[in-house]
């Protein structure tokens, strides 16, 4: 008998732009359009992040309009719901709660594992905190554990251990530089072609 297929998502740079980049946009810091797209240490790019925001002002607040006003990227909606008509569907970000909820929101409260910001009363950012160190491939591990059959996709240095764990795993639109140092993982460009991967590899068409 088939195992049941678990499909592991990123959330940013795969349904939702960069979180990061459009508050750069929005404030003009060209600092903060660095991503774990080029940063491979997580704990460095997030103390770095904090830096610049502590230096700029800029509150919890300021971030959460920025957020507000963006929306999935085009086709996302319809790509999850594809995914949810026959699959279970996780999203493992990187990303916080505290940033989450609104685009959450437009695509229909997906499952969503991720982190923690700590905020001060004047709704400063003075910390963060991850669930667990490697949260998405300790995610997948359990899910394999449980005996599902394990399938997910990510853009970003941060999501190849999720991928490398994943009975099968994807890029989607990653850099240029990523497939080259991660040759194991097939590329895919677009939702139909991720869509293909996944009916090949699961139950469903």
């Amino acid at each position: 008998m088939q195992k049941p297929a678990v499909v592991c998502l990123d959330l940013e740079g795969v349904l939702v732009p960069e979180i990061w980049i459009n508050v750069a946009v929005k404030t003009g810091i060209e600092d903060l359009k660095v991503t774990t797209r080029e940063m491979p240490d997580y704990d460095k790019l997030m103390r770095q992040r904090l830096n610049i925001l502590d230096r700029h002002a800029l509150k919890i607040g300021d971030i959460q309009d920025v957020i507000a006003k963006m929306g999935p990227l085009e086709g996302a909606i319809d790509f999850l719901a594809w995914l949810r008509e026959r699959y279970q569907v996780i999203i493992l970000s990187d990303t916080f709660y505290q940033f989450a909820q609104p685009l959450m929101r437009q695509l229909g409260f997906p499952t969503l594992f991720c982190n923690q910001l700590e905020i001060d009363e004047n709704g400063r950012i003075v910390n963060y905190h991850m669930r667990m160190m490697d949260p998405k491939k300790h995610a997948v591990a359990a899910l394999k554990a449980l005996n599902f059959f394990t399938m997910a996709a990510g853009d970003s240095y941060n999501d190849t251990a999720m991928l490398g764990e994943a009975d099968l795993g994807f890029f989607f639109r990653p850099p240029d530089h990523l497939p080259d140092e991660f040759p194991l993982f097939p590329v895919t460009q677009n939702y139909e072609e991720l869509q293909q991967r996944f009916a090949q590899a699961g139950c469903f068409k």
